[in-house]
């Protein structure tokens, strides 16, 4: 499993797609772009050696195709190849009557330089930003300098369904900078209450496509993790033929919805560190790192590869100090900022999955079991409506009867299951779908396994 989760399922509710933000967080905005090599906070030979390597890895020779790649102004690219050219290592290959309107080749001493410079790493992408830069940017759009008051927060959850209580301490926790856990048994909303927690967030957030430390290169956008966000606004890319522009935004980042990023089972310390490419020879950003400025869900805690205790240790600093200290191959140790929303989730009960001291540091825990009966049927009414089934009182009713029946809890999950079975099951015959009573007891007993009713039993057989 990815550590990255871009879509959760929905079995709670049917939940508008973009509700009303509860809250003001700071808006985030490109910086604006460099106009100098000095601005850009990099060292002037990871530049050149970085533009080497576009040259020869993809052929680009054109100012304005290689500052579009670098996402760099072209004025600072036009200075990096200057003190490229002065050493001999490119040379004008042709140049129009405008200006910017030259291309640039590699000579024998610059595919030499280039392959010494991939021999050291192969990364050939967006220029990255510096580590001083890409604190102060995380910083600026915080998460957690969020506050959520109670009519805002019940506004943008009104179509998340859930007991009074939960939505209580839910709201609650949302003002916390502590760490929250979701418990309770399968198929009680845990993951998708969460998918909810984090549509509420404001944004957008610049993400940078990479950051330098120390010489070495960090991978932090992740298509998988990092949805560009629609931004009103100029390109974010040079235009042709402006060699400046002094509030052109800085193309290096990416104008990003708030992270949310999951881990689960395969959870183990090493992903919480860098993670390098000896191939490629840089590294890739952890996920808590990729998901600053928004949320991280650890699901299914208790069942890692990793203890919840190791766990912990592992993130004392990060969850109490708000800030996480990552280490490069050659040692050398640097600090970033834990700016998400931590959240927790299990189906065990948190005896069973650590000791007091581990759930003392978690700030606020909060079960998710049954919903009340009227609930539940709004639940199956509403996904009867998504999947296009017939469902009426009757229906409910003779759903609800089989719960009883069986002594299985009202979980949220349970309608939407159900009536894909019903509707899974009327498409195979060329029936009109609905929620019939013959076809609930199939639909369940397909679902829970058990035996009895109109619902064939499974069978086992034994091989010897």
């Amino acid at each position: 499993m990815n550590s990255a989760l871009v879509a959760f399922p929905s079995p709670l509710a049917k939940c508008s797609p973009e509700p009303t933000n509860p809250h003001t967080l700071p808006a985030a905005r490109l910086p604006v772009a460099a106009r100098t090599v000095s601005d850009t906070g990099l060292p002037a030979h990871l530049l050149s050696e970085l533009l080497l390597k576009v040259m020869q890895q993809s052929g680009l020779q054109h100012l304005q195709a290689l500052a579009q790649h670098l996402r760099l102004l072209p004025g600072v690219v036009e200075e990096v190849l200057a003190g490229l050219r002065r050493d001999s290592l490119v040379e004008i290959r042709w140049r129009g009557a405008l200006d910017g309107d030259v291309e640039y080749e590699l000579t024998q001493a610059g595919r030499t330089r280039a392959v010494e410079a991939e021999q050291r790493n192969r990364y050939a992408g967006p220029a990255p930003v510096s580590l001083k830069a890409y604190v102060a940017q995380v910083q600026t759009q915080a998460v957690r300098g969020m506050r959520v008051t109670r009519p805002a927060f019940e506004a943008a959850m009104a179509a998340v369904i859930m007991r009074p209580e939960v939505r209580e301490q839910l709201g609650t926790a949302m003002n916390s900078r502590r760490s929250i856990l979701l418990y309770g048994p399968p198929g009680s909303g845990k993951t998708y209450l969460c998918e909810q927690v984090s549509r509420m967030l404001a944004g957008p957030v610049a993400v940078p496509y990479a950051v330098e430390v120390s010489g070495e290169i960090v991978r932090v956008y992740d298509p998988l993790v990092h949805q560009p966000a629609a931004a009103p606004g100029p390109s974010p890319e040079p235009a042709s033929g402006a060699l400046d522009s002094r509030m052109r935004p800085d193309a290096r980042w990416v104008l990003c919805e708030r992270p949310v990023v999951v881990t689960g089972g395969e959870l183990t310390l090493e992903m919480l560190e860098l993670m390098f490419d000896e191939r490629a020879g840089f590294y890739q950003a952890p996920p808590h790192v990729k998901a600053n400025n928004g949320l991280y869900l650890v699901d299914d805690l208790g069942r890692q590869r990793v203890s919840p205790r190791e766990l912990l240790n592992r993130w004392i600093v990060p969850m109490e100090q708000y800030h996480d200290h990552l280490v490069l191959r050659s040692g050398a140790k640097f600090k970033v900022p834990f700016d998400c929303l931590l959240f927790f989730s299990t189906n065990l009960t948190p005896a069973d999955v650590a000791d007091e001291a581990f759930l003392r540091r978690i700030g606020h825990k909060i079960f998710l079991g049954e919903v009340a009966p009227a609930q539940y049927g709004q639940l199956l009414r509403e996904a009867c409506a998504d999947t296009g089934v017939g469902c009426d009182e009757g229906a409910v009713e003779h759903l609800l009867a089989l719960h009883r029946r069986h002594g299985r809890p009202l979980l949220a999950s349970a309608p939407r299951d159900l009536v894909s079975h019903v509707s899974d099951h009327a498409a195979y015959h060329g029936l009109s779908a609905r929620l019939s009573p013959d076809l609930l007891e199939r639909a369940w007993h397909n679902q829970f396994a058990s035996s009895g009713g109109s619902g064939a039993a499974p069978t086992t057989t034994r091989h010897g």
